[in-house]
């Protein structure tokens, strides 16, 4: 009657462990982002407030915009992509590496001259104003013109005030946005033009003017998902960008949310 009684308590054992398995919390998926390097801060707290919601991670590289495009167009591995301008979601959608139909525009923002926070500097974004002059013997720091968003947008409004002139061949760029921030925040440029946002995430700058609207294309952020997502959830955390949560974190850094 013993022995009988051993495949009994085997089948019991097993029918509890199959259970036991169908209880456990599944393994937390991670969804890999790149994203324009102005979003640093407000991105980082999203992801943070996506993960205590959900358990799953956002693992999130930032640099310039022109940068991830082309090492998504390389093969690099992303779910998701968030750029700082249209036209280099534009150049990904074309090779059709990014889903057309996920596209949102997400996010907008200003473009503002900055100084050092204990700089004494003061320029007229108009027409006729002495940009060089504000300079001195330095340089003005903007992201490349020719490829960094940042950059581009600085360029036209420059162009459009008259003012490009001026400083064409005084020029301090740098590989994104930020790092053209640190060059100002630390002295080593007296002025940049980055983002309101970028101005507002770093105490060592003060806003000096902010461009005129008019000056340059509107900044709109788009996001989308990669043809190539491999993550679950690329798609979810493309809609909790959109949310109210993820709203209220990005207006709280400057940022206009597009989709109110």
């Amino acid at each position: 009657m013993f022995e009988r009684s051993i495949p009994m308590v085997r089948g019991m054992l097993a029918g509890l462990a199959v259970a036991a398995g169908l209880a456990a919390p599944a393994a937390a998926a991670e969804v890999t982002v790149f994203a324009a390097a102005s979003l640093k801060n407000a991105l980082d707290a999203v992801a943070g407030a996506w993960a205590e919601e959900t358990g799953n991670a956002a693992q999130i590289s930032y640099a310039a915009s022109s940068a991830l495009a082309r090492q998504i167009e390389e093969g690099a591995p992303a779910d998701v992509f968030v750029s700082a301008d249209v036209p280099w979601m534009d150049y990904l959608v074309e090779r059709k590496l990014v889903r057309e139909d996920s596209v949102v525009a997400l996010l907008g923002n200003r473009l503002v001259l900055v100084a050092p926070a204990g700089s004494g500097a003061a320029v007229e974004l108009a027409s006729g104003a002495d940009l060089a002059g504000a300079l001195g013997d330095g340089r003005l720091a903007m992201g490349q013109v020719d490829s960094v968003p940042a950059g581009k947008y600085g360029k036209e409004a420059l162009t459009t005030l008259g003012l490009w002139d001026q400083v064409a061949d005084r020029l301090a760029q740098a590989e994104n946005v930020r790092a053209a921030l640190a060059l100002v925040a630390t002295g080593e440029a007296p002025l940049g033009v980055v983002y309101a946002t970028d101005a507002n995430a770093e105490p060592g700058v003060r806003v000096v003017a902010t461009f005129p609207e008019e000056s340059h294309a509107p900044i709109v952020y788009p996001a989308a998902v990669t043809t190539g997502a491999t993550s679950p959830e690329a798609g979810a955390f493309l809609d909790f960008l959109q949310g109210d949560e993820a709203a209220g974190l990005f207006e709280a850094q400057g940022f206009t949310v597009l989709g109110k």
